[in-house]
């Protein structure tokens, strides 16, 4: 099947997954499409939402409609890292043989990561960036695809710990979910509140998304779109030579070149599901929210003044 076959194809069966999706799932269809341009890219996702908004069932969903192998950890303030990766323990016949842990599956759901302490947290990060983790010096890998898809409570919640910067860069998108409006609430408690189960039809599989993260990284993108990317990462550092005096007064820190790597791999995704064979500027500020949100640290100033990171990213694009 050629490239422009095969994005077509990708644009029908990506309609098809949301509707199935939104049979369990009521509106989100932006958050619920981010998260599929992370998995069409081989990317993480992390949720960010004050609990009961369905961040879990929503990759329940997702993973069941996908036919990935799932697996759920619950972190707590007393999650240990063998409790995610695995560990080494004696047989019957006094040898080590490696258990492996619930990090083992296509998609991993970190359900409220910010409750463990970083130690536990960086446990993950061999994981997302290597697609293996190491165990008493032996390399184990991971099965392919490999998704973390993680959700997190507002750090301002009590019994939270902040994430570290560096695992912070390895999610691709930072989603943040908002409440319903209160015609999508009324569906949500219509649909909770009876005795009707709804039955999901699987519509890809692992190899299937392998083949679409491969379709990704063919789609061609042209040098004023990468040029116009890795300025507006640019754009993000302070004190630089590329920024305003609007990012030297509010922003502490900028994202780095992961950041610029990944606005065009979601650039990429994003026209693909939208029937384009090339990305140009406006796919690259559709994805520019939630790829840059987690990568811009603002200082105290913008704090006392009330700007979000939402704002700095409109004023940039």
């Amino acid at each position: 099947m050629s490239d422009v076959a095969a994005i077509e194809q990708l644009v029908s069966r990506h309609e098809t997954l949301k509707k199935e999706i939104a049979k369990v799932i009521v509106g989100q269809e932006r958050v619920i499409e981010q998260i599929l341009l992370s998995i069409y890219t081989g990317g993480h996702s992390l949720l960010i939402g004050v609990p009961g908004l369905a961040k879990t069932l929503m990759v329940n969903t997702i993973a069941q409609t996908l036919g990935l192998d799932f697996k759920r950890i619950q972190f707590t303030p007393d999650l240990m890292p063998s409790d995610i990766l695995g560990s080494e323990i004696l047989d019957q016949n006094r040898d080590f043989k490696f258990i492996k842990g619930p990090v083992f599956a296509n998609i991993v759901l970190a359900d409220e990561i910010n409750r463990t302490p970083p130690k536990t947290q960086a446990a993950l990060l061999e994981a997302m960036q290597e697609r293996s983790v190491t165990i008493a010096g032996q390399r184990h890998k991971l099965p392919q695809p490999y998704f973390v898809l993680a959700t997190q409570n507002p750090i301002e919640q009590e019994g939270t710990y902040p994430l570290p910067e560096a695992q912070l860069d390895r999610f691709m998108f930072a989603i943040k979910l908002g409440y319903p409006s209160v015609e999508e609430e009324v569906n949500i408690v219509k649909s909770t509140t009876s005795d009707q189960s709804t039955i999901l039809s699987t519509l890809f599989s692992a190899d299937a998304l392998i083949d679409i993260q491969h379709l990704v990284r063919r789609i061609p993108v042209a040098d004023n779109v990468v040029d116009y990317t890795v300025r507006l990462v640019n754009k993000t550092r302070p004190n630089t030579e590329g920024a305003s005096d609007f990012v030297n007064n509010y922003v502490d820190w900028g994202a780095g070149p992961r950041a610029s790597q990944n606005l065009i791999l979601g650039a990429k995704a994003h026209a693909a599901i939208h029937g384009k064979f090339s990305p140009d500027a406006e796919d690259v500020k559709a994805v520019a929210d939630g790829i840059l949100r987690h990568r811009i640290l603002k200082n105290y100033k913008a704090e006392a003044e009330g700007i979000s990171e939402e704002d700095i990213i409109a004023e940039l694009v």
